[in-house]
């Protein structure tokens, strides 16, 4: 005799994020990194737009993801920029890290 077999309740992640208390503040944690990095992707040099990617956004800051040192660099001068554009759009202010990348193994 066979069982019928169940299938096990599954929820979305962002549901089961949304659940947990400090789950739920990393998913809004993420949402708003990405939300900054729209806001000041518009402003960046179209070159460099392609590459940089939004990091990490926690209590003391908020990280921008650079391939390489030319490009940090280059990003790093623009932070005045980048800054007076979040704070135009009612964003909070804090400090942004500019951090060179790893590569992935491939």
């Amino acid at each position: 005799m066979s069982r019928p077999s169940q299938q096990p309740h599954t929820r979305p992640v962002s549901e089961a994020l949304g659940a947990n208390t400090t789950l739920g503040r990393l998913l809004e944690r993420l949402k708003e990194s990405e939300a900054r990095m729209v806001a000041v992707r518009a402003v960046l040099a179209p070159a460099m737009r392609a590459h940089v990617r939004a990091g990490v956004l926690d209590a003391e800051g908020w990280n921008l993801l650079a391939p390489n040192g030319a490009v940090a660099a280059k990003l790093r001068q623009s932070l005045p920029l980048l800054e007076q554009v979040l704070a135009d759009q009612g964003w909070p202010k804090v400090e942004i890290r500019v951090k060179v990348q790893a590569p992935s193994g491939r």
